[in-house]
């Protein structure tokens, strides 16, 4: 008992001194990143032409200056003035920068500092909470600024000014695989947009990671690795993210040296204007995953071949990448090596490199000295290449393999580099938050994150309440190490309203009201308070986006995310019943998705409201439809709630299609499958009419980036094989991870998830029939035929809207509710 607590006292002295060493840890980081920022000159130009861009007849009613942030008190902030001109009135708008004062006997005026994020998210909150405008992304409706008042007649705010500071340092954006899921057919055009949406959302922390297949090309060509080699170890375009984890390697490739040289200047563009706009970026930095020739040039190296990442039959093809471990010397001089040549390519952009070594695979022992050697050797890598690095690591894995990594172990982890040269991003923080259980990451400075979509899934889900309360709580905790806020989400371009209350809480201080909230962001995003619409959006903050049931929403509905069983086999025991759930719901063995429990050996779908107060919101919709007829936010959402509400019905139409086989009902089986079936075909003539719900257009971008006719089929079998198959399969296999990334878009409802369903129902019906058991193989032979013949296709997909979507989404009410 006497050496128990003795350890308890000491651990409580390190956890002290790890809380007294961490702020000015961040403060000493912050200072140096300030130092690396672009001139003021260019900084003020770059959010002028964000301005030009989103609001070109407004270009000159704002005057855009830079300010110490000794003005805020020390924080990083903007403010807005009313500034008086003899040939015009404007709001002025100032930035505070990130700049901590390190002399205080020296005059203030030597402390100067510039980033262009704040004066364009002190922009974004003018047009919104002044002039009622509204941003969202092109595919969500985009942008709300009719309601703008003309140049010249811009409302003023209060006398003294409106001073907004971030509560916390930083804004993190992007997950590691949102490159492959949104991302990766961008071309500069759409990377612009996307640049101008996040500095005006307020973020200051960007993942970049395109274009490292090119710098790994050049780090590994010097190693005498051949070209032939790097084409069977990165992925194909689609698939780069999970080439990168070492999941998997070659699936969807190979490279050309277009696409490397392609990318690269791409990455060179997206980097120009991050810093334009005063943006930190986060570069990758070497986890260990390896082309298989390494072995055979360094036959001495500590080099392990990983196990099976869900493939169908370990096709070595793709299985089983290869890990370098850490404690070799060889992971060092590579790690370097590649820190190195992204400084040579493009300059000293950045001191924060992300790594996650250890992401859904566990060290080889949880011995916590060898997990200690192991961090510091991933960290000594980065430092060697660049001396200030910071390593800025997902915390999922603290949540995915909750068994491996007890206190002992994250201890071991967090604590292997000196405090302050990591940030751990608290990935799963809106859902399942670490921080709580693990006292503040052992003092480690950590990020909020909201995770929120897998797959990059078309589904409305959110947890608003969370949102709206969960940084607050964790940045005023009892020594709180939170430095920001973050958006990890998978896939982009969904659930604007989430993306939204989660930017503005970088700048929230207090809690926020939903209900308040909900009612402003309304009347923002569609130009005009509408009772109906705001009765709509309470019902849809109680249920739709209040998701408590700590399930993770990957979008399992039964039209997108087909069940593959065989429903004659009713008597199903508990043990295989659970196998079953977590085939359906589950990624892989590491456990990605919480399984819901469920009393019956049916599939479930995931539902966690009730469905006819959202039919009632939908109702609402309908009503409001003439006073809002032409805007664009409005058709959206009208479009995305009606598909939401049908996908529901739906799910309980397959059910009772299932229950009729299972009695033998013939006539009411084929009566539930028809109808599934046609609501699959009504939804996607909805989807049809509203052109941010297209197949065609994934489609076209993917084309488009190619250089010649080979890259094209190349670049459309990576599009259509992500959003279906995904990976592997054999004649009688699907692969493990059909339907992850499944879409809710016109053409690929009526081509795919539709011919899958009816043959599907064929074979069931034949079996009724004939009073034959159900082929499951056959039918399984039978669609993985189609579908791997779909994914070879060619056939062109309409990039244009077609029918009135306010009309449809009338007709379709009327059909199944009235």
């Amino acid at each position: 008992m006497p050496c128990f607590r003795f350890l308890l006292l000491i651990l409580i002295l390190m956890l002290a001194l790890a809380s007294a060493e961490q702020p000015e840890a961040i403060e000493a980081l912050l200072r140096r990143l300030d130092t690396q920022r672009s001139p003021p000159s260019v900084q003020e130009s770059a959010a002028k032409a964000v301005l030009q861009r989103l609001l070109p007849t407004h270009s000159h009613s704002f005057e855009f200056k830079i300010i110490s942030k000794d003005v805020c008190g020390g924080h990083s902030c903007f403010c807005i003035n009313n500034f008086k001109d003899s040939s015009r009135n404007s709001a002025e708008i100032k930035y505070v920068s990130l700049i901590f004062k390190s002399d205080f006997s020296h005059p203030l005026n030597r402390i100067r500092g510039t980033t262009a994020v704040e004066i364009v998210s002190g922009l974004h909150w003018y047009l919104k909470y002044w002039c009622g405008a509204h941003v969202s992304w092109d595919k969500t409706g985009g942008v709300q600024i009719g309601s703008i008042p003309k140049p010249g007649s811009l409302p003023h705010v209060r006398k003294e000014g409106l001073v907004i500071k971030r509560a916390v340092p930083w804004n993190y954006y992007q997950n590691v695989v949102t490159s492959s899921y949104s991302y990766v057919w961008w071309d500069w055009e759409r990377w612009e947009k996307e640049i101008d949406w996040m500095a005006l959302q307020g973020v200051n922390l960007p993942l970049a990671f395109t274009a490292q297949e090119a710098i790994w090309q050049k780090v590994f060509m010097d190693l005498n690795i051949s070209m032939d080699d790097l084409h069977g170890f990165f992925g194909g375009p689609a698939f780069l993210a999970w080439a990168r984890m070492g999941n998997l390697h070659g699936w969807g490739g190979p490279l050309s040296q277009n696409w490397f040289d392609q990318q690269l200047s791409l990455q060179k563009q997206i980097l120009s204007r991050m810093l334009d706009l005063g943006m930190t970026p986060v570069l990758p930095s070497f986890s260990g995953n390896v082309p298989s020739a390494l072995t055979k040039i360094f036959p001495s190296a500590n080099i392990t071949r990983l196990g099976d990442w869900n493939t169908v039959d370990g096709d070595p093809r793709w299985c089983c990448t290869f890990l370098l471990d850490p404690s070799d010397p060889l992971f060092i001089e590579i790690g370097e090596a590649f820190i190195k040549r992204q400084l040579r390519e493009y300059g000293d952009v950045t001191d924060i490199y992300n790594c996650d070594t250890f992401n859904e695979n566990s060290p080889p022992t949880n011995d916590p000295t060898y997990i200690s050697n192991l961090g510091a050797a991933v960290y000594k890598a980065m430092a060697r290449g660049d001396k200030d690095a910071i390593w800025l690591m997902q915390g999922w894995l603290f949540y995915s393999d909750s068994g491996f990594w007890r206190p002992p172990q994250m201890q071991a982890l967090l604590h292997s580099v000196p405090f302050g040269k990591m940030i751990v991003l608290d990935l799963f923080a809106d859902v399942k938050p670490i921080w709580k259980t693990s006292s503040q990451f052992y003092g480690t400075p950590y990020i909020w994150c909201m995770l929120h979509n897998f797959g990059g899934n078309i589904e409305m889900y959110g947890i608003l309440d969370a949102i709206s309360s969960g940084p607050v709580d964790a940045r005023i905790s009892e020594n709180s190490t939170m430095v920001g806020v973050g958006m990890c989400m998978e896939g982009i371009e969904q659930n604007p309203v989430v993306y939204e209350l989660m930017s503005e809480m970088a700048f929230r201080s207090e809690k926020v009201e939903p209900v308040d909230w909900l009612k402003s962001y309304s009347r923002r995003r569609y130009g005009k308070a509408v009772q109906q619409v705001e009765e709509a959006w309470e019902i849809l903050h109680h249920t739709i986006y209040n998701c408590t049931d700590g399930v993770a929403d990957h979008n399992i509905d039964f039209i997108v995310k087909f069940p593959d069983w065989d429903p004659s086999i009713i008597n199903m025991s508990i043990l295989a019943k659970q196998e079953h759930m977590q085939k359906l719901l589950t990624l892989h063995k590491k456990r990605r998705f919480l399984v819901e429990e469920t009393n019956t050996d049916l599939p479930q779908s995931h539902l966690w409201y009730p469905t006819w107060p959202v039919v009632n919101a939908l109702r609402l919709f309908l009503v409001a439809r003439n006073n809002l007829s032409k805007s664009l936010t409005y058709r959206y959402d009208l479009v995305d709630l009606t598909r939401q509400v049908l996908s529901k019905l739906a799910n309980q139409v397959y059910l009772d299609a299932m229950t009729a086989f299972r009695q033998n009902d013939a006539k009411a089986f084929s009566l539930h499958s028809q109808k599934f079936v046609q609501l699959i075909s009504d939804i996607d003539e909805l989807l049809a009419a509203d052109d941010n719900f297209l197949l065609g257009t994934w489609l076209d971008s993917a084309k488009k980036l190619a250089a010649n006719p080979g890259e094209m089929r190349q670049y459309e079998w990576n599009a259509r094989t992500q959003v279906t198959m995904w990976f592997d399969n054999t004649k009688t296999n699907q692969s493990k991870l059909h339907d992850y990334a499944n879409k809710f878009w016109s053409g690929l409802l009526k081509d795919y998830y539709l011919p899958r369903a009816s043959t599907y129902f064929a074979h069931l019906l034949k079996s009724l029939e004939h009073k034959v058991n159900f082929m499951l193989e056959e039918w399984r032979r039978e669609w993985i035929q189609l579908s791997n013949k779909w994914q070879a296709g060619t056939e062109s997909y309409s990039i244009e809207a077609v029918g009135d979507a306010s009309a449809i989404s009338h007709t379709l009410y009327d059909k199944y509710f009235n």
